[in-house]
């Protein structure tokens, strides 16, 4: 009986580990053309000297709204207004904005939030995000999520890639475990876009969930400006340790204002 048991129990081991990588293989490139999947990126150039292990992961998506609505969208995404995904997953249970939050400034270089620092912005169409190096399973990683926004026969065509390399301890697993992660996440972000400037363009209010005025209303992970003004909760996650970054490659001064939460 214990041996029959676990066989069944390989055999599903199996079949998940089977699913989990045609879901990944699926998903790393959920969307985009082959011309998209080829095509440069600012971020790319980021990566210099060597690695054990790469992966570039390039998602797209057609949107029915024209690049000045949309533009909106990316510029707030991950700078207040949550990440537009699993919320429960990725945004501690905050619902992710439904509008165009009246006080978040434009994005400049030296942002930093959960996923780095914004190295590279083109207002309207591109923002580059850049970690330059954390932990990841063992492994040295570095990590640029580019954005890139099109118009394409009256609408918009919204491309992003995550890139990342690794060094150390068990690089492959490492970005395999990643690739699987981001994505489950990924597609649901792009959805998560397209469903809102579709649906309610660029609406500066949203008559369900009004604005408080707190600065962590819509988004949990701490984001500082390059002004040094504070959104999200205070700690969370690792802005501080980018903004430490963005100052490092004199993006910002290295004055921060203490302005949080509570707003």
């Amino acid at each position: 009986m214990a041996q029959q048991l676990l066989i069944v129990a390989a055999v599903l081991l199996a079949v998940l580990l089977v699913a989990a990588l045609v879901f990944t293989l699926w998903g790393v490139n959920w969307g985009a053309t082959p011309e998209e999947r080829s095509m440069r990126m600012p971020g790319d150039e980021y990566f210099t000297g060597d690695a054990r292990a790469r992966v570039a992961m390039t998602r797209a998506v057609s949107l029915d709204a024209p690049p000045e609505t949309v533009w909106p969208w990316l510029a707030q995404l991950g700078r207040g207004a949550g990440w537009y995904s699993y919320d429960r997953l990725d945004n501690g249970g905050k619902m992710s904005a439904r509008h165009i939050l009246t006080w978040v400034p434009p994005p400049r270089a030296g942002d930093a939030t959960a996923i780095g620092y914004l190295r590279h912005v083109r207002p309207g169409s591109e923002l580059t995000w850049w970690v330059p190096g954390t932990r990841f399973l063992g492994a040295a990683a570095r990590l640029t999520v580019d954005i890139r926004l099109s118009p394409v026969n009256g609408g918009s065509r919204l491309v992003i890639r995550m890139s990342a390399d690794a060094t150390g301890g068990l690089p492959r697993v490492a970005l395999w475990v990643f690739r699987f992660i981001d994505s489950i996440m990924a597609r649901r972000e792009l959805l998560g876009i397209k469903d809102r400037a579709e649906r309610h363009g660029a609406r500066t209010a949203d008559p369900g969930h009004p604005e408080t005025g707190a600065r962590d209303q819509y988004q949990l992970y701490e984001v500082i400006y390059a002004s040094g003004e504070r959104a999200g909760t205070r700690g969370k996650e690792l802005a501080e340790r980018w903004r430490g970054a963005a100052v490092a490659a004199g993006l910002v001064s290295g004055e921060s204002k203490g302005r949080g939460p509570e707003g």
